[in-house]
């Protein structure tokens, strides 16, 4: 006899709190709803305050992607002051943002979701007792390295801009300080250090070896090549992963966006193809599009959002909260952004298939996204941060006169959007200045894009799309459902936050 269930499910090891709702027949998912729980409004915060204020209170919206907010406040008033940052600046901004994302990359991977590589759930598989010896929350191995390593190359931002988190260096026109040389050696040192590791322990081959990796086939082989491969946690979690299915679940709609981030220096011996080190663009499996930052919109049908007839634009769109309390058609209070009314993904796996990555353009193309692919992609991106991160240093060091501001007297009138990649994905601030303080602020989260709720015409987000067909095999530990969702990493602190009466209000509910 069949049987149609709901099931409201709590996700801990998120950054904040996520709650989920699917419907599930038979044991396989129908139908989801992704809820953001409480209003945060730090766009609201922002109005009527000084032009250069969002540099300062922005960085506080997450207690990781505090860099990243930071670019992008910077950004976005370089653009309404009509003002270009030196090369050594550009640089520098670089390196603490990509920092960032390395440290978080590996957070997610090793402490987040292969955590649950150690779920009892699969006590079976011939690798689950390794899986425990390493990824075991605060015990397991890798574990244990990854946090001992990540807290090690947060360093670099440290020295360039002061602390971490919520450091304030970045300003229109550069940053505020330009490290000296002593700096810099230090930097390098700790960068390579954690190459090495990286190389070591994640990849358990160079990175020279591991860009030769073009296709499902080259990764089948160099899989197959060394035990050093296998051994390594690249090679550990594409065999467990390959062993639970995970590869056969999460493909969602199956469209990528990147804002594109990383500008390139005017005089640089880092390779690339435009503006940025990854390419701005969208793409409906592996044809990619330009980039129109027109094509952005906002919709409220379904969100607790007081929103016009039709979606809008950021630079239009408004932050005013709806009051409301359960209802069909309103259930989260995160809003769904779309890209040409279509929703999109966002995240490392995106940025590879916008930036014509082979590999991952040949994983797509043969066998849909799911999540073994969006989560490798996370797991291999500092294969390509890294090489970059080290010229930028190299080209610091010989240049100690250059210069790292562009002088900017007073900021005017105007408006200006500062597009980047954050750890998650596409991240923009939209700002509009009048009279030297700040009349318009719009802020869309690569979570925002992900954990999306419905649009106006009823079209589920990415990954409430992601979830539909994944099997759930025990209603009491749907571990299945966790893997899903933590493809995308989560990171709901940026849109949503809740306590009700001291106690979160996540719980399971499982209703026949």
């Amino acid at each position: 006899m069949s049987r149609r269930k709901t099931l409201d499910i709590p996700l801990n090891r998120t950054e904040g709190d996520l709650e989920l709702r699917v419907e599930v027949h038979d044991n396989i998912v129908v139908d989801a709803w992704s809820r953001g729980t409480m209003y945060r409004g730090f766009e609201n915060m922002l109005l009527g305050r000084g032009a250069l204020d969002g540099l300062v209170v922005t960085p506080r919206i997450c207690g990781i992607c505090t860099t990243t907010h930071l670019m992008a406040a910077a950004k976005a008033l370089d653009a309404v002051a009509g003002v270009t940052p030196p090369d050594n600046a550009r640089r520098l901004r670089n390196l603490a943002l990509m920092t960032e994302h390395v440290q978080s990359d590996l957070r997610q991977a090793l402490l987040m979701f292969m955590a649950d590589f150690a779920n009892p759930a699969h006590k079976g598989l011939a690798l689950y007792d390794e899986a425990v010896a390493r990824y075991a929350p605060l015990r397991g191995t890798s574990a244990v390295e990854a946090i001992r390593q990540t807290k090690k190359i947060l360093e670099i931002i440290a020295v360039i801009g002061g602390q971490w988190p919520h450091a304030s260096f970045m300003i229109p026109g550069g940053v505020t300080h330009r490290p000296g040389a002593v700096e810099i050696l230090n930097c390098r040192m700790v960068l390579r250090r954690f190459r090495q590791w990286y190389e070591d322990q994640i990849l358990g081959c160079s990175i020279e070896r591991w860009r030769e990796v073009a296709s499902a086939a080259d990764l089948e082989a160099w899989l197959d090549a060394s035990e050093a491969h296998r051994d390594g946690d690249v090679g550990f979690f594409i065999r467990f992963a390959g062993a639970i299915g995970l590869d056969a679940v999460g493909a969602g709609h199956g469209t990528f966006l990147s804002f594109g981030s990383l500008d390139m220096p005017d005089a640089t011996a880092v390779p690339g193809r435009g503006a940025t080190l990854l390419p701005a663009g969208f793409a409906a499996g592996i044809e990619v599009q330009p980039f129109d930052g027109a094509a952005v919109a906002e919709h409220c049908g379904h969100s607790w959002f007081e929103g016009a007839a039709h979606p809008q634009h950021p630079f239009a769109s408004q932050t005013v909260p709806y009051a409301s309390g359960e209802e069909q058609d309103r259930y989260s209070w995160i809003k769904a952004p779309r890209y040409r009314e279509r929703p999109a993904e966002t995240g490392p796996l995106a940025e590879a298939v916008v930036a014509g990555d082979p590999l991952f353009r040949d994983l797509i193309a043969a066998a849909g996204p799911n999540a073994l692919a969006r989560q490798l992609a996370r797991l291999v991106r500092p294969a390509t941060l890294l090489p970059a991160m080290e010229t930028w240093l190299d080209e610091l060091a010989a240049d100690d006169n250059g210069g790292h501001y562009q002088s900017v007297a007073s900021m005017p009138d105007g408006e200006g959007a500062g597009l980047i990649e954050a750890a998650r994905g596409a991240l923009g601030h939209w700002v509009r200045i009048r009279d030297g303080r700040i009349a318009h602020y719009q802020i869309i989260t690569p979570t925002s894009w992900n954990a999306s709720p419905r649009d106006d015409a009823g079209v589920r987000g990415p990954w409430e799309e992601a979830l539909i067909g994944c099997e759930v095999r025990d209603a009491g530990n749907p571990v299945e459902l966790g893997y899903v969702v933590r493809s995308f990493d989560p990171c709901l602190v940026c849109s949503v936050h809740t306590l009700e009466g001291g106690r979160s209000r996540g719980r399971v509910r499982l209703g026949v």
